[in-house]
């Protein structure tokens, strides 16, 4: 890291797999929920929030690294939580209707991780809802929220790397001043070695003017 900018570049949250994943699976929930379940159904509310939440913290976190790894690495947590509640969900609503889940060596799983491997948002799946099953659609949801989590356990480890190896900001601001002080810069206020003054009314580097009161 370069110490002279101890504040990182942060919030390239639209990079990250693990968001983009996260915007297509909320994408996915919000039509589920709307062509699947009653209006009045508590677990429409409840889906699409955790999805939501899902996307939203990832992009928080994100920002908020720039100022508090502990913020980045809470946040990452909450987004990956919240996937796991909606993955809940979505398996609940196949076991209670005797829907088939499928295994994840499945032929239909290692169909679906191809075809969104190559997916950057979620335009060409939703484009084929009309043609695909409730039993599909949330078995996609469920394989795609899978792949997520283990990119935000990958991304929670590394941001944890990186606490251990930059500390937080304050250890980083820290080390800032340190390294500016010991490269021989001048600090602020200070010139020729004098306390705060530059040598005015006749003074050559003396401890203030001539005139001192």
């Amino acid at each position: 890291m370069d110490q002279g900018r101890f504040i990182p570049q942060q919030g390239f949250y639209r990079n990250l797999r693990a968001y983009q994943l996260a915007e297509i699976i909320y994408d996915i929930t919000f039509h589920f929920t709307a062509r699947f379940l009653s209006k009045g159904d508590r677990t429409v509310d409840q889906m699409v929030q955790a999805a939501r939440s899902g996307k939203q913290n990832i992009a928080e976190g994100s920002a908020a690294g720039s100022t508090s790894k502990e913020t980045e690495i809470k946040l990452t947590n909450v987004a990956k939580a919240s996937l796991q509640e909606l993955l809940i969900d979505y398996e609940d609503y196949l076991r209670v209707r005797n829907l088939e889940m499928w295994g994840k060596d499945s032929e239909k799983v290692a169909q679906t991780k191809g075809f969104c491997r190559k997916q950057r948002d979620s335009s060409e799946i939703i484009r084929r809802f009309p043609e695909r099953s409730d039993e599909t659609i949330a078995n996609i949801a469920i394989t795609l929220i899978h792949q997520c989590d283990r990119l935000l356990y990958g991304l929670i480890e590394r941001q944890k790397r990186d606490f251990l190896q930059y500390g937080g900001i304050r250890e980083q601001m820290s080390q800032a001043r340190r390294n500016y002080r010991n490269n021989g810069r001048p600090e602020p206020g200070r010139q020729n070695g004098s306390n705060g003054s530059n040598g005015s009314n006749g003074s050559n580097g003396s401890n203030g003017s001539n005139g001192r009161m």
